[in-house]
C-alpha cells in the first residue's frame, strides 16, 4: 500500500519514521499472529475508546474470539491514519472528519466503521482574554495556529470563509495540540484553533476565551475506521467494537460525573475540566450512511480548492462497515 499524501515532504519522511517505529515495537507478527490481535490505534482526545481500555471492557467482550488487544497513541488523527493504512494497526478510534479525507485522496484501503453525531462547539478558535480580537474578521494579518489538516484546519477555513477572508489573509502556524498550547500562553500567536479536551483546558487554566466555535460553520463529526482487508475478514469483531462504543458513549452521558474522573485520571487533566469537555461532545455512535456525508465532500472540495489534496476526490465513493445490521 502507498502511503498516504501529506503537504510536506518532512512530514512524510516522519510519519515513515514513525511506521518504521510501529513496526519494531509490534515485533515481526506472523499472518497467524496477526490474525489473533486486534491494535488500536487512538488519541488524547479519544474519549469512548479511553473509557474502553481502562475499564477492561473490550477484553472481556473479545475474549471469546481469542483475540489479545494492544494500544497505540498517536499525537493526531494523520499519522494514526498513516499507520492503519501501512498495516501496523488494525482499528482507528476516532478522528475528525477531515482527516480520512486525506486518506481517501491517497486510495488508502480503508473503511468506515461508525461516525460520532456533529458535535460543532467541542473546537474553537480562541484568543487571549484581553486580545483586542473580537471577531474572526480580526484575524487578518494575525498569526493563527492549528494542526494542518486537523478538523480545526477546516474549521479555520470555513470561518475565514464566512468572514469574507481568505487563508492568504493570515499567518498559518502548523502546531500539535502541545506546541499550539505553548506558543498560544507565551504569545507567539495571536489565536488558537483546537479541538476538546485540549479546547476546556485552555479555557479554564489560561485567561482566554473562544472567538468563534463550529456552530452554523463546521459540525464536527468524529470518525472510526478500520483497514478494509480487516474489515472484510473480521466483521464480527467490528460488529462488537461498534456495539461497545455505542454502550460507552451512551454511559458517558448517563452517568458524566463517573466519566469525567475516569477520563480525568487517564488524561491527567481535572475532573471538571474534562466533564466540561464531555459535554461539547455529542458521543452518539452511529452507522455511517453515504447520504450524510455531504459535509465530507464539502471538506475536500476546500481542501483541494486550498491545493493540500492531491486530487479532487467524490466523499461518497467510500467502503462502509454496516455496523448496525
Amino acid at each position: 500500500m502507498k502511503p498516504l499524501f501529506f503537504p510536506t515532504l518532512n512530514r512524510r519522511r516522519a510519519l515513515w519514521r514513525m511506521a518504521a517505529a510501529l513496526a519494531a515495537v509490534g515485533g515481526a507478527w506472523t499472518q497467524a499472529g496477526a490474525a489473533q490481535r486486534l491494535r488500536i490505534g487512538y488519541q488524547k482526545s479519544s474519549a469512548l475508546i479511553t473509557v474502553l481500555k481502562v475499564r477492561g471492557t473490550l477484553e472481556r467482550r473479545l475474549a471469546p474470539l481469542g483475540l489479545q488487544l494492544s494500544w497505540h497513541e498517536f499525537t493526531s488523527g494523520l499519522p494514526l491514519l498513516e499507520a492503519l493504512n501501512l498495516g501496523h494497526v488494525d482499528f482507528s478510534a476516532d478522528v475528525a472528519d477531515t482527516v480520512p479525507i486525506f486518506a481517501q485522496a491517497a486510495g488508502a484501503q480503508l473503511t468506515y466503521v461508525a461516525q460520532e453525531a456533529p458535535s460543532p462547539t467541542a473546537q474553537a478558535i480562541v484568543v487571549r482574554q484581553y486580545s483586542p480580537l473580537r471577531s474572526v474578521a480580526d484575524l487578518k494579518g494575525k498569526k493563527v495556529g492549528f494542526a494542518k489538516a486537523a478538523g480545526a484546519h477546516y474549521l479555520l477555513l470555513a470561518a475565514l470563509e464566512q468572514a469574507g477572508l481568505s487563508f492568504q489573509d493570515i499567518q498559518p502556524a502548523y502546531l500539535a495540540p502541545a506546541d499550539g498550547r505553548a506558543a498560544f500562553e507565551r504569545g507567539a500567536i495571536d489565536a488558537w484553533v483546537v479541538w476538546d479536551p485540549f479546547l476546556a483546558a485552555v479555557l479554564n487554566q489560561t485567561p482566554s476565551r473562544v472567538l468563534a466555535d463550529g456552530r452554523g460553520i463546521a459540525s464536527y463529526q468524529r470518525y472510526y475506521l478500520a483497514s478494509t482487508p480487516y474489515a472484510q475478514a473480521h466483521p464480527e469483531v467490528l460488529r462488537a467494537l461498534y456495539q461497545e462504543l455505542k454502550a460507552a458513549g451512551q454511559w458517558v452521558k448517563q452517568q458524566p460525573q463517573a466519566a469525567a474522573q475516569l477520563l480525568a485520571s487517564a488524561w491527567g487533566l481535572d475532573a471538571a475540566t474534562v466533564e466540561q469537555a464531555n459535554g461539547r461532545r455529542s458521543y452518539e455512535v452511529r452507522p455511517v450512511l453515504a447520504p450524510a456525508l455531504g459535509e465530507q465532500q464539502r471538506i475536500a472540495d476546500t481542501f483541494f480548492a486550498e491545493k493540500l489534496l492531491p486530487k479532487k476526490i467524490n466523499a461518497r465513493e467510500v467502503a462502509l462497515f454496516p455496523a448496525g445490521a
